[in-house]
């Protein structure tokens, strides 16, 4: 074989060589392109499904959430789905730590406000116990700015490191439960792991907050209904029960004296017709005065004149009648735009409260002269003040022994008081009359303002 031809067949090896190996090459990578796309489309399918699952999740949240009213059941749910959203197919969340604090009076000094556990995952007795003002560290911050925070330093904590359920955990994550101007408290999801709350989680907590948040106020709001509505019943009882007082120490008793005494003037009229007439003239006195005390009592009832006339009106009728049934001097003193300002709904309470006053002060006080006065203090802010020249009394002695007595009158006028949110002050001194108060909102801006003393 000749030198050209021997060169000829290497160069066909190598190029026989070479043709596969870069078809080889070209397979092998067909096939991981292939393999490639199949890791994708499996990766892509995985998440799809943990999406799928999560969403359901959340939507089970939301379900569970909505399907009670019941207060307590609805913060163990929040906190078990809290718990359950962040799980996934994660073995290693069992260690987290979870807690609702909510803002409640404290036993001590009801005018401030302190944070207590409502319900709580993994905390001790003695941790469900306890009491922390939400004055500093992670809590405070969560709540002056209305927006969820990250601590990964809880163990420094000024509040929380007292909890011994939270000491063997490194990092936190606190949500405000707020709705518009009213704070609730505050949701609280503990890890000892300081990077656990990935921006991912915290998403996910965000949701649980919000939506334990819009449960929380419509379990509140339904609460707080049905606490209208029993005490909307208790103060029609007790308007019946006094009712039924009035009619027993008044008309009542005038009607069995005018029957004894029509009995003796007519035994009279056989013996002594003079005596006869003048005990007729007496029992015709009796008649009127009896028919005006049932019609002051009809008027205290419903005044029909404070719904076509307005508040003002209705008071100098309620004043007028007070001074023609009882000669109870009564002075009506109203500033229009008080008045202007008031709803509707509103004027009937203030009317009621202002009648409510004026009859105990008529019956007890021994006063000679009763003032109603309604004004504003401030544009959103009306002031009623009844006060008299009477006795007045020991507020405090009649405090201690109110739920012995037979009489409810101060008790109405507090929770009428709550009902035109305004708040009632009263003050009396043996020897000098009595003065009482009721400070009254008119619009929300005012209710927060007052409710948080910042009048």
């Amino acid at each position: 074989m000749t030198e050209n031809a021997l060169l000829i067949l290497s160069i066909s090896v190598l190029a026989v060589a070479l043709i596969g190996g870069i078809g080889g090459y070209a397979l092998h990578g067909l096939v991981a392109r292939k393999r490639l796309r199949a890791l994708r489309a499996a990766i892509y399918r995985d998440a799809k499904k943990f999406e799928r699952e999560r969403s359901s999740m959340i939507y089970e949240l939301v379900s569970s959430m909505s399907s009670t009213l019941n207060y307590q059941r609805l913060l163990e749910i929040a906190l078990d789905a809290g718990t359950k959203v962040l799980a996934g197919q994660e073995p290693s969340i069992a260690p987290l730590v979870s807690a609702f604090f909510l803002f409640d009076h404290d036993e001590a000094n009801p005018d401030r406000m302190v944070l207590r556990v409502g319900s709580s995952r993994g905390f001790t007795p003695a941790d469900r116990r306890a009491v922390v003002e939400g004055t500093s560290g992670l809590l405070a911050k969560a709540i002056e700015h209305a927006e969820a925070r990250l601590s990964q330093n809880i163990n420094q904590d000024p509040e929380l490191s007292r909890i011994v359920a939270l000491r063997n955990c490194s990092s936190a994550y606190c949500i405000p439960l707020r709705a518009g101007l009213d704070t609730y408290g505050v949701l609280l999801f503990a890890h000892p792991d300081e990077k656990f709350f990935t921006k991912e989680r915290c998403d996910l907590l965000d949701i649980v907050g919000h939506q334990a948040m819009i449960a929380i106020q419509n379990a509140r709001l339904y609460a707080d209904l049905e606490q209208e509505k029993e005490r909307m019943m208790e103060i029609q009882e007790e308007a019946r029960k006094k009712l039924a007082r009035d009619l027993h120490d008044g008309p009542t008793q005038s009607v069995a004296a005018i029957a004894m005494r029509v009995n003796f003037a007519r035994r009279l009229m056989e013996r002594d017709q003079e005596t006869a007439q003048e005990e007729l003239a007496k029992i015709e006195d009796l008649a009127r005065r009896t028919t005006k005390e049932i019609r002051h009592m009809l008027f205290t009832l419903r005044p029909l004149v404070l719904e076509s006339q307005g508040l003002k009106a209705a008071l100098q009728a309620m004043a007028d009648k007070m001074r023609e049934t009882y000669d109870q001097n009564v002075l009506i003193e109203v500033q229009p735009e008080a008045v202007e300002n008031l709803e509707i709904g509103k004027q009937a309470v203030v009317f009621y409260i202002a009648e409510e006053a004026v009859n105990n002060a008529r019956k007890h006080a021994e006063a000679a002269h009763i003032w109603v006065r309604l004004k504003l203090i401030k544009s959103d802010i009306a002031l009623l003040e009844i006060q008299d020249d009477g006795v007045g009394f020991n507020l405090s002695a009649v405090d201690a022994t109110y739920d012995n007595r037979g009489s409810l009158g101060m008790v109405n006028m507090r929770e009428r008081a709550e009902l035109v949110n305004g708040l009632l002050h009263i003050e009396s001194e043996e020897g000098k009359g009595t003065r009482i108060q009721v400070v009254i909102p008119l619009t929300e801006e005012a209710h927060d303002r007052l409710r948080n003393r910042k009048v």
